[in-house]
């Protein structure tokens, strides 16, 4: 199991491919895989088949997963896109700073 600095409910940026820019939040992360989801970002369409009688069929477009190296977090002080630090307070908890401005995450 691969250990992940991002996680579920973190706004990210898209590093590379046909949604670089873009911004959304993420909905789950696959640490075995090393990939997540983000809302808005890779949608896909898949064609599905009426399984029971009354359901309708049709296409449907869903987010499908990338690799977590293409996305980056976004401070939410300083709204740049920043790798996370982390930091060790007096109490023992440690917890994840921006690298930029130095705010905890």
């Amino acid at each position: 199991m691969k250990k992940m600095s991002i996680r579920k409910d973190d706004m990210v940026v898209v590093l590379s491919g046909k949604d670089k820019g873009k911004q959304g939040k993420i909905l789950e992360v696959m640490p075995k895989e090393g990939k997540v989801v983000v809302e808005k970002i890779n949608v896909v369409s898949r064609h599905t088949k009426p399984r029971k009688q009354g359901d309708q069929g049709g296409i449907l477009k869903k987010e499908a997963p990338i690799y977590a190296c293409k996305v980056q977090r976004v401070c939410p002080k300083c709204g740049k896109p920043t790798r996370a630090a982390h930091k060790v307070q007096a109490d023992g908890k440690k917890v994840r700073i921006c690298k930029k401005c130095g705010a905890e995450i």
